[in-house]
């Protein structure tokens, strides 16, 4: 298997933990989330409102 898309999802995990805590959510839930769903849990996390 091709260790370019673990590294890949990983990296987006991450941008995504970064975007939840600048929207004032847990980066540690999303980081996590976005491991499970990866680009899925970026839209839902670039559609929703800041807090």
């Amino acid at each position: 298997m091709d260790n370019g898309y673990f590294v890949g999802w990983g990296t987006l995990a991450l941008i995504n933990a970064g975007i939840a805590q600048g929207k004032n959510r847990s980066g540690l839930n999303w980081f996590l989330l976005s491991l499970v769903c990866g680009p899925l849990a970026t839209f839902f996390l670039v559609i929703s409102d800041k807090r």
